[in-house]
């Protein structure tokens, strides 16, 4: 283990069976974490764990919809058995769905906020259960540049990952005096393998390597125990946003 970043013990990473999540559990195992990986796909969470090369001494993988209160519970008792409190926490965990407002179902709405949002507050919930009696920990959300600059036909998506920023900072001010950092992580595009398997825009716009994304997650990651990276954007250089309307 790392001794230089002890709240990097034991992980928790939710919709970890590709893209971003997949790449910081595999950087998280390289620091001699051990990591409890979660996605609502068993295929997929077989797949990484097999590319993770990791034994269960140091992987564990569990099936679960984190919008689901006795899955989150469950998911937490799994990593509580195999490996003890957690002491980190990435929220990864999404869904889009999208259209004009008007035609937006609920059950769209409610698919999106329920991974994004739910998620990350089910999860976030359990973890400080565990965090303020075990000498704090490291929570990190992964939003999206959605929460501050909005795209069209994105109602439910923006919704959710608004209410991520603010989760991020209400847990903040409350992991204050627990010893627990909360910080929150948004990306611009990111060639994840949904966009490398789809034509309707990674051609379109400038893309960023998952790389990148994991390298500014494992800085925030890093920190030092006393100290949270509350916040960052990244995105390529070359997306509009800085002004985009």
């Amino acid at each position: 283990m790392d001794h230089h970043y002890p709240l990097l013990k034991t992980a928790v990473i939710t919709g970890g069976g590709s893209g971003i999540g997949l790449g910081i559990a595999r950087e998280l195992l390289r620091h001699g974490s051990r990591i409890v990986l979660c996605g609502r796909s068993e295929e997929r969470l077989l797949s990484a764990a097999k590319s993770l090369s990791a034994g269960p001494e140091q992987l564990q993988c569990v099936v679960a919809d984190v919008s689901s209160e006795s899955a989150v519970d469950n998911l937490f008792a799994v990593a509580d058995e195999h490996f003890g409190p957690v002491t980190t926490l990435v929220n990864n965990a999404g869904n889009f769905d999208g259209g004009p407002v008007q035609e937006l179902s609920l059950q769209a709405w409610d698919n999106v906020l329920g991974a994004c949002l739910t998620g990350a507050f089910l999860c976030t919930r359990a973890a400080f259960r565990r965090m303020q009696n075990n000498g704090g920990g490291r929570i990190l959300n992964i939003g999206s540049i959605s929460a501050q600059r909005p795209r069209m036909h994105s109602a439910a998506y923006t919704s959710a990952k608004f209410g991520v920023q603010g989760l991020t900072h209400a847990t903040a001010l409350e992991g204050r005096g627990l010893g627990i950092s909360v910080s929150c992580l948004h990306p611009g595009n990111v060639l994840v393998e949904r966009r490398e398997n789809s034509e309707l825009d990674s051609d379109a716009e400038p893309m960023m390597p998952v790389a990148a994304i994991v390298s500014a997650a494992m800085a925030m990651l890093q920190m030092p125990a006393d100290v949270n990276f509350l916040d960052a954007v990244v995105l390529p250089r070359d997306q509009a946003y800085v002004g985009r309307g």
